[in-house]
């Protein structure tokens, strides 16, 4: 213990430190004897006044000299050294121990632990505010034993905190249900005051069903279980979902064991997904798949349900031993396809809402459950549509008409071109064989040009029917697209839905004066065209092409013949056979034609061979492929 006052200039005083001795030796005065400092383990003279005086009503002050004159009795009674030996606790760090207020101030509370010296801790430690008196035990926590300074490091916070580390642990073990507070949101969850420790408590151990607004259980109390708890690392989870679903098990088990396939219950939506939404039936949950929603197209469970809403439901099967059970709610009212045909029968208009588009077609939904198909060909009766996004879009109101019903199916063709008259019932009395009318190219193919006679309405000049005499070889060296130009009618064919015009027949055949005009022998002259490797292609006069084949020359005399020629250049030869079926003049030139005669005959043959297909040539076209240019035209007019 440490003496109150000291002189130390007319005594030197010695502090004798054992409060468990009842008896003390009387005080002697002594001499003066040099200073010793006195022992009070860095307290100071005002920290000592803090101090109980009651604490040192045992201690004496004696001299040194009367130290040295007493005589020393070695005989120690058993009681005194039982006393003495009781007084020496085992003492080592990093443990709670039980310490003594001896003293405090503003700053410190003072403890002592039966060691060599005193410990102090921090007023601020006690977070609670409530002080301990001195005198009063306490439990605190020993971290060292001396720090760099020499002094004792104690902890209040750190011996509460394992004290109630303790407490929580007991309770981890036996499962004990406690409450607590919730006193912040961190990512993931909530942290609950654990009265000193703080536990982390997962947002799904909340509650059985999601929560929508953590913020709102903001400093609330809520009862809780330890689920978890890490001793090296010091983290509790706790959770107070296990609580509810000890309360929801009974009743999970008695719903179990009377659900039969077709009972009807009513429940409340739990959580949606993109495959469905489930269901709590009260204390057993179950899938509304996204078929079972309704007999319409659903894209997504929200659109049909939502969180917390009240649903009558009928279970369509359940496993009891894996508890999982599938509920249907589009069951609870009749499939639309038992009276499709009364509803909507066959050439009755209908109204419906596109829900899918394909390349084929669109589908309509006319009512929940029932879906009808338009397809391409039923969208117009004279345009070729390729795609439906020409002309629709996704979501889009349509009016159309019932075309057919396959109930076994559960098929419904529908149309919108039949709502309107098919103009090709009309086109025989509009466009007459024989008679002429203009129109506007809108697409040029290599077979020939399509020409606009009115909207919705084509019609075909083929390339032979272009030109008398000039070989076409694509209808672009002569015609333009957006070309208005005037046609005649040459055949007409309403269930094939095509017209072929002419556009050469609205002049008479010149082949007749042609043939007159080029005896045989007579000797024309005409322009290059082209120099090909097997003959000279002329521009003559009435608007024709002569040839002068090359013959049997040689490759070698061919090569030397057309580096000499060049198009544009002048070029005579003799009339040797006129072919209004190849559109041709064939000439003979001593210079470039010097064959026998049956050779010049096989040269010609091979020349024209070699050319396009003869003008004068219909192509009759097999039905596929009018059909595949009818959409090209279409296709180009838009």
């Amino acid at each position: 213990m440490i003496k109150e006052e000291l002189t130390t200039e007319q005594t030197s005083e010695v502090l004798v430190e054992d409060a468990s001795v009842d008896t003390a030796v009387e005080e002697i005065e002594v001499e003066e004897t040099p200073e010793v400092e006195t022992p009070t383990n860095g307290i100071t003279n005002i920290e000592l006044n803090y101090l109980d005086p009651q604490l040192f009503s045992d201690i004496r002050t004696i001299s040194k000299k009367e130290i040295d004159e007493a005589e020393i009795n070695e005989d120690i009674s058993d009681e005194l050294k039982s006393k003495y030996e009781s007084s020496l606790a085992e003492i080592s760090e990093n443990q709670v121990i039980k310490g003594r207020v001896i003293g405090m101030n503003d700053h410190v509370i003072i403890i002592d632990i039966g060691f060599k010296s005193e410990g102090m801790i921090s007023r601020e430690e006690f977070s609670d505010g409530t002080l301990p008196k001195i005198g009063d035990q306490i439990d605190i926590y020993l971290e060292r034993l001396e720090d760099r300074r020499g002094n004792m490091v104690l902890s209040k916070e750190k011996a509460d905190f394992m004290s109630r580390w303790k407490e929580l642990k007991e309770i981890f073990d036996d499962q004990t249900t406690f409450s607590c507070k919730i006193v912040r949101r961190i990512k993931g969850g909530m942290v609950v005051d654990l009265k000193g420790i703080q536990g982390f408590l997962p947002g799904s151990q909340i509650d059985v069903r999601p929560i929508k607004d953590f913020d709102t259980l903001l400093n609330t109390e809520i009862e809780v279980r330890v689920v978890k708890l890490n001793e090296a690392r010091k983290n509790i989870v706790v959770s107070h979902k296990v609580i509810l679903e000890e309360g929801l098990k009974e009743k999970r088990d008695a719903l179990l064991s009377e659900m039969e396939i077709g009972t009807v219950l009513e429940g409340r939506v739990k959580n949606i997904t993109d495959f469905g939404a489930f269901i709590d039936l009260g204390g057993v949950d179950g899938l509304l798949h996204i078929t079972d929603l309704s007999w319409g197209r659903v894209n997504h469970p929200s659109e049909v349900v939502g969180i917390d809403d009240a649903l009558t439901v009928k279970i369509i099967d359940f496993d009891q031993e894996k508890q999982r059970v599938s509920l249907g709610l589009k069951q609870l009212t009749p499939h639309p396809w038992e009276e499709v045909e009364i509803n909507y029968p066959v050439h009755s208009t209908v109204k419906g809402k596109i829900v899918s588009m394909t390349n084929y077609g669109v589908f309509v939904e006319l009512e929940p459950g029932v879906e009808g198909l338009i397809h391409v060909s039923e969208m117009s009766w004279t345009r070729h549509v390729r795609n439906p996004n020409e002309l629709y879009k996704l979501g889009e109101e349509l009016e159309t008409m019932v075309l057919s019903i396959e109930s076994n199916d559960r098929k419904i063709s529908l149309g919108i071109k039949q709502l309107q008259p098919d103009p090709w019932d009309e086109i025989e009395d509009k466009f007459v064989i024989g008679t002429t009318h203009k129109g506007t190219i809108n697409n040029l193919t290599q077979f020939g040009a399509f020409v606009e006679l009115e909207v919705g309405i084509d019609g075909l000049i083929h390339v032979s029917d272009i030109s008398w005499t000039k070989v076409i070889r694509h209808p672009k060296e002569i015609l333009e697209k957006g070309q208005e130009l005037e046609i005649i009618i040459l055949e007409i064919s309403r269930d094939n839905r095509r017209i072929a015009l002419g556009l050469k027949q609205l002049t008479n055949d010149p082949w007749p004066d042609i043939i007159k005009h080029y005896e045989t022998g007579k000797e024309v002259s005409g322009t290059i065209i082209r120099v090909l490797e097997k003959g000279i292609i002329l521009d003559l006069e009435m608007d024709v092409e002569g040839i002068i084949p090359f013959g049997k020359k040689s490759k070698k005399e061919r090569k030397e013949v057309v580096s000499q020629l060049n198009t544009g250049d002048s070029v005579s030869g003799n009339v040797k056979e006129v072919k209004p079926d190849d559109k041709k003049i064939i000439l003979f030139s001593e210079e470039y034609s010097k064959n026998n005669v049956k050779e010049s005959n096989d040269s010609i043959k091979d020349f024209l061979k070699e050319q396009d297909t003869p003008a004068s040539e219909k192509i009759e076209m097999p039905e596929m492929l009018q059909k595949e240019i009818s959409e090209e035209s279409t296709e180009a007019v838009e």
